[in-house]
């Protein structure tokens, strides 16, 4: 933990919620987009491999003309998670361009989503945003081809991001099988340290380093290792994620708590009561298809944590990252801590 660097403005401040803890929760969105699938376009000659049916990290269509490519298309904006408009863009594009790699695919193209209060913050600081962005979305090798700005009494931003992937080896969270492990490539805990921040102005270099590390070695790793079942863990918690990569799979998923990785200083900003709402509303909705055991409050709160640019979890092992529990037949629940 270090003093927050000097700054004229808290972008934190200007908004609800913080990064992916702003999300619709997983409940009401399940309701809002029940039913709203279409299985085939009448005359369409793109398949949709992946579309809502599984609540998967992005759509997936084939392209015409090309049996061995596959498109994958994705966005993915939120609200100021730190108050550095540069962090900020880096993190929120390093989660945009994650949904691509959950898929095992790479990203091509990308196009800037930005809301921003024109009247109450200084357009300097959306260019250092979008900078931040650039950054990010070069270190990934894919193209920003301009996008799209609104003015809003919030900020926001994000990407809208397309890119290929090889339509036989997909990463998808439909198709994890009892006997698999799971690995889990990034530490949990970023949720509460990025809400210790907005609270404070503390400011946290590993949860920023995490943040804007790119998912990109460990989608590689994976594939290499065979897997084919995948997703990133961001808003909706690792129990949240794991809950749905479980039932699309039809699996019950047993996770070691002793094995979870966290982030520095994640468990005593927990216990000092820096939560949102998000991760309490995680908790609340996984709650009826988890049990639980003996594992203590303040580790299903870390479990459920709103994460914002998490890392992937595999159904297979990645090496470096730790295994954290196994898909097994399923048993009543999707989810069981030991």
């Amino acid at each position: 933990m270090t003093p927050t660097r000097q700054a004229s403005v808290r972008l934190t401040q200007f908004a609800h919620g913080g990064g992916c803890a702003c999300k619709i929760p997983p409940g009401e969105l399940e309701e809002v987009v029940s039913g709203l699938t279409v299985p085939r376009l009448a005359g369409g000659d793109t398949p949709l491999l992946v579309g809502l049916a599984t609540g998967d990290d992005a759509a997936v269509v084939t392209v015409p003309g090309r049996p061995g490519t596959a498109m994958v298309c994705t966005a993915d904006f939120f609200t100021p998670v730190v108050d550095d408009p540069y962090d900020w863009g880096r993190i929120a594009a390093a989660n945009a361009l994650s949904d691509v790699y959950a898929m095992g695919g790479r990203p091509v193209l990308a196009v800037n989503l930005l809301a921003w209060p024109r009247d109450r913050l200084p357009f300097e600081l959306a260019r250092e945003v979008l900078r931040g962005g650039l950054d990010i979305a070069t270190e990934a090798g894919c193209h920003v081809g301009g996008g799209h700005s609104v003015d809003d009494p919030e900020p926001k931003y994000g990407m809208a991001v397309t890119g290929v992937a090889d339509p036989e080896r997909l990463l998808r969270n439909d198709t994890g099988r009892p006997g698999l492990p799971l690995s889990l490539t990034k530490p949990l805990g970023l949720g509460v340290l990025n809400n210790r921040h907005k609270v404070t102005g503390e400011r946290f270099e590993q949860a920023v380093a995490t943040m804007t590390a790119l998912n990109r070695d460990a989608a590689e790793a994976a594939l290499a290792a065979g897997a084919t079942c995948a997703t990133d863990v961001t808003g909706f918690g690792l129990l949240g994620h794991l809950h749905k990569l479980a039932k699309a799979s039809g699996v019950t998923a047993v996770l070691d708590t002793a094995a979870v990785p966290y982030l520095d200083g994640a468990r005593e900003a927990v216990r000092d009561g820096y939560v949102s709402g998000g991760t309490r509303r995680n908790l609340e909705w996984v709650a009826p298809f988890t049990e639980f055991g003996t594992t203590d409050a303040d580790t299903r709160l870390l479990l459920a944590d709103a994460q914002t640019s998490g890392g992937l979890l595999v159904a297979g092992e990645v090496p470096g990252a730790p295994v954290v529990g196994e898909l097994v037949p399923y048993d009543s629940h999707t989810i069981v801590l030991e």
